[in-house]
C-alpha cells in the first residue's frame, strides 16, 4: 500500500490535493486511498455528485461500489464540486488501478482567502499510522 505525502487524508480513506493555480478559492482534488481501495475489491460503479453540486464537509457526496460492498465517498472540504471524472463511468476500475492518479474522484473549490483548507487533516503518517492500527 502506498500512501503519498504530497496530500491529506481523512479517517474515512478518502484524500485531498491541493492543486496549484490561483483564482478564486482553493480548488482541492478528492479520491480514495490505495488502503480503500485494496479493501473494497473490484471497483464495479461509482456514483459522483453533478458539477455545481453545493458539498459539506464530511457528508456523503458519492458513492464506490465493488463485488464486495458499497461504499459512501464523504467531503474532505466544503465547497463547490467544480469537476467529476465522467471517465469513471465507463472505467470504474481505474480507481484500482490507480486510485492516486487517473482514479480521483471530484474536484471541490472552496472559497477563501487561500489558505490550504485541507490543512486540518491527517498527513501520510498520521492516515498510515490509523491504517496500522486496524
Amino acid at each position: 500500500m502506498t500512501t503519498p505525502d504530497d496530500r491529506r487524508y481523512t479517517e474515512q480513506h478518502e484524500w485531498a490535493l491541493l492543486q496549484p493555480g490561483g483564482g478564486e478559492g482553493a480548488v482541492v482534488r478528492v479520491g480514495i486511498t490505495d488502503h480503500a481501495q485494496d479493501a473494497l475489491g473490484d471497483i464495479v460503479f461509482v456514483q459522483l455528485p453533478e458539477v455545481g453540486t453545493e458539498v459539506a464537509l464530511g457528508t456523503a457526496i458519492g458513492e464506490v461500489e465493488s463485488t464486495k460492498s458499497v461504499s459512501d465517498v464523504y467531503a474532505p472540504v466544503a465547497g463547490v464540486v467544480t469537476a467529476a471524472n465522467e471517465a469513471l463511468t465507463d472505467a470504474p476500475e481505474t480507481i484500482n488501478a490507480d486510485p492516486y492518479g487517473e482514479g480521483w474522484l471530484v474536484e471541490i473549490t472552496v472559497a477563501g482567502d487561500g489558505d490550504d483548507p485541507t490543512g486540518a487533516l491527517l498527513d501520510a503518517a498520521a492516515y498510515q499510522a490509523l491504517v496500522d492500527a486496524t
